[in-house]
């Protein structure tokens, strides 16, 4: 594993590999979007006591399950770089942290747009909501430190201390519904008992996760392709993929 990351570590190397992700996972994902979409907001059955307005799970829940991941990634990329130092970590931290804040948001605005008809408010101060609030915070806490330091060493450093930090916010999320009364409803997919979701509703809600997954991926790479971009525009090796790619 270790000798995974220090190979990721090296720019040129990531850049090729980059190159190759996205050559074939790009197409995936845009494919798994659209299948997703038209699967779970036209072809899924309407719930019995919802209606069509449960249709927004489609993108509510992808967008909540991704940008979770999305810190934990974002986390490890600081471990990486306080303990190790490789320039590579900080660049995977600042090309997450805006695509995780960006799937936050998402998964907010469509929670209050879900939450009007089933709860009749825009938003209520439920321990699960108010700890998404909180985790959309960090990553623009991320995004703001990075900008706020003109030494980027020191930024990266203050960066991953706050990522790492933040990490005590991911199972609070998880857990609120259980550990606090919550209008939030319980998670509908459980991996150690059934589902508490019909496998019309759950497979294109599997896939849209899925595919999810594969387009923060791809956006997070092509962050940090753009990066190396940016600050290798000078060198040699960048030239000569440039010239012959």
């Amino acid at each position: 594993m270790w000798s995974v990351i220090h190979k990721m570590g090296s720019p040129p190397w990531f850049y090729r590999f980059a190159g190759v992700f996205l050559r074939w996972c790009l197409p995936l994902a845009l494919a798994g979007l659209l299948v997703g979409a038209l699967w779970g907001l036209f072809i899924a059955p309407p719930d019995f006591r919802q209606g069509n307005s449960y249709r927004i799970i489609f993108i509510h829940v992808p967008a909540a399950v991704v940008a979770l991941a999305g810190y934990y990634l974002m986390a490890f990329a600081g471990l990486v770089s306080l303990v190790w130092k490789i320039k590579m970590a900080d660049t995977a931290m600042r090309a997450v942290a805006p695509v995780g804040g960006a799937l936050t948001f998402i998964a907010l605005a469509t929670g209050a747009i879900w939450g009007k008809p089933t709860w009749g408010a825009w938003w209520v101060w439920d321990a699960r909501v108010t700890s998404m609030l909180i985790l959309l915070f960090l990553y623009l806490g991320v995004i703001a430190l990075f900008e706020a330091y003109e030494n980027k060493a020191v930024a990266a450093r203050a960066c991953a201390v706050l990522a790492l930090v933040g990490t005590v916010n991911i199972p609070i999320i998880y857990k609120s519904v259980d550990w606090w009364y919550s209008l939030h409803q319980p998670a509908s997919i459980k991996f150690t008992g059934e589902s508490a979701i019909d496998s019309s509703m759950l497979y294109p809600l599997l896939l849209n996760i899925g595919a999810f997954y594969l387009t923060f991926a791809c956006v997070v790479v092509l962050n940090m392709r753009a990066a190396l971009m940016n600050i290798h525009r000078q060198s040699a090796w960048l030239t000569q993929e440039l010239t012959h790619p």
